[in-house]
């Protein structure tokens, strides 16, 4: 009887590209590229490309080795997802900027006409969206059905996604092809945070409260159908009110407002109810967390750290929710997210070129989840100072191109951005050394002109002078004065008067 024989499990389970990028493994990868592996090898169990696992997993170091090496940014799956769908999907906040930057399109549609923005309105991440239209994503693109991603943010009761929509200029009154705006959707699902701001940003309260499908229902048609209590108590509410107060349309960032304000029980509703994630980033990119570490408040502070809220993620000021607690100097609150006091880890050393400041700071600006990739402390180490080394190897590498660039010949951007400064700077100096000579020639001739004026001036006063003197009698005495009477009395006729008399 044959024997037969089975393949070793090694090879059955032989490692691929895709493995190596989902654990993070940048060197296991450059070794299996550097074999002859495919750098856009398609994993044929889900379409993906060892950029898309990249994107996924969170996995920044293998995402821009990837880039490095020419990876197909361009490149889908059956679903039509690129890297970018992907890390809208995950919010990989870092993958999206590297992936932004290498030239990635965030406008591809997939094959239900989804954006990037569609699918980070829809999983509820904020801040990617803000990365996201703050490249110049059109945030009214509409997919297959007409929907744009304020109806997937409304639908789904993404209230940080909704408010960053309209804040980039989303038109909250688009309808879809059923002729649903965005409130309908909110109705329809119950979420009554995002009603309200709805409610607040729409054209008017009656244009929101009274638009129509094309079945004839208004918002309070699908609340009652579909049972949404609040929703409908909402609406009746604000029908007798006629008008929306300024407490009700304050529904921005409700999550941040309640860790700020030590409400525990509406923070958990919130969370609990989806209305809000764990990591929901306001318009400064602070999260709960953030909040509750400024103002001390330790309830809330252990039960977000209890679910699993990330302490890691930075504001836009770089700061983390210890680092906020330190700026407060609220002790307690240092101690509960692992400090020992107000001056242990100083952000100062971020700016240090040494590549062991890496130990204490992450991705600034990334809500990326750290636990993705499987990576100890040790290895996440080892992976900043690789970065930080090929940072530094490109800079000399740069400056080696330049240096061969210009022996041949070649002019720089920089070079001739000087050239362009010293021809404005010279053209500049003749325009003023030709406005000086015209005043000094002008100088010369009022100067001339002065010398002739005081010229007929000295003449003017000289003729002046002999007039007067040519003006002026000698003094007479009594005997000449006699002799003129005697001449003027013969020198005078004497004659007859004579009147005519006209005839008639």
């Amino acid at each position: 009887m044959p024997i037969v024989t089975k393949p070793p499990k090694e090879s059955q389970a032989r490692p691929t590209v895709h493995d190596a990028v989902r654990a993070g493994n940048v060197k296991e990868l450059a070794v299996m590229v550097k074999n002859g592996a495919d750098i856009n090898e398609v994993d044929k169990k889900h379409t993906f490309t060892p950029l898309h696992w990249a994107s996924h997993a969170g996995s920044l170091e293998c995402l821009h080795w990837l880039l490095w090496q020419g990876a197909d940014i361009t490149c889908t799956t059956v679903q039509g997802w690129t890297a970018a769908h992907i890390a809208a999907i995950r919010g990989q906040d870092a993958c999206m900027q590297a992936l932004i930057v290498n030239g990635a399109n965030l406008n591809a549609q997939d094959k239900r006409g989804c954006t990037s923005a569609h699918l980070a309105a829809t999983h509820g991440h904020s801040f990617t969206l803000q990365t996201v239209l703050r490249s110049a994503a059109d945030c009214n693109r509409a997919d297959n059905s007409d929907w744009r991603p304020v109806h997937y943010a409304a639908f789904h009761g993404r209230l940080g996604c909704l408010q960053t929509l309209v804040k980039w200029g989303a038109n909250v009154d688009d309808v879809d092809n059923h002729g649903n705006t965005a409130a309908h959707l909110a109705a329809t699902e119950g979420h009554l945070f995002c009603f309200k701001f709805l409610v607040s940003k729409g054209t008017s309260l009656a244009h929101t409260l009274g638009a129509r499908n094309n079945q004839g229902e208004t918002p309070k048609d699908l609340a009652q159908r579909f049972y949404k209590k609040f929703v409908l108590q909402y609406i009746e509410a604000v029908e007798k009110q006629k008008e929306v107060t300024v407490e009700q349309e304050d529904v921005a960032f409700p999550a941040h407002a309640a860790a700020f304000r030590d409400d525990l029980d509406t923070l958990r509703k919130l969370v609990e109810c989806g209305v809000i994630t764990i990591n929901e980033r306001d318009d400064k990119g602070s999260t709960p967390m953030h909040k509750a570490a400024g103002q001390g408040h330790l309830t809330c502070l252990q039960w977000l750290l209890e679910m699993g809220a990330n302490q890691d993620i930075r504001d836009s000021a770089g700061e983390t929710p210890k680092d906020t607690a330190k700026r407060f100097a609220q002790l307690a609150a240092v101690k509960v997210l692992g400090g020992v006091g107000l001056e242990d880890d100083s952000d100062g050393e971020a700016e240090m070129p040494d590549p062991r400041c890496s130990d204490r700071h992450g991705v600034e600006g990334s809500t990326d989840d750290f636990e993705d990739v499987n990576l100890s402390a040790t290895q996440r180490k080892e992976g900043r100072v690789r970065a930080y080394q090929k940072m530094e190897e490109l800079k000399r590498l740069l400056e080696f191109s330049k240096s061969n660039y210009k022996q041949l010949g070649g002019l720089l951007e920089e070079d001739r951005n000087q050239r362009k400064e010293a021809k404005e700077a010279e053209r500049a100096i003749q325009e003023l050394e030709a406005q000086l000579e015209f005043e000094r020639v002008r100088r010369e001739k009022l100067e001339s002109q002065l010398d002739e004026c005081r010229a007929e001036i000295g003449r003017l006063s000289q003729c002046l002078q002999d007039l007067h003197i040519a003006t002026e009698e000698p003094p007479q005495g009594p005997q000449v004065r006699e002799k003129k009477k005697a001449k003027n009395r013969k020198s005078d006729v004497g004659g007859v008067f004579v009147k005519r008399i006209q005839e008639k």
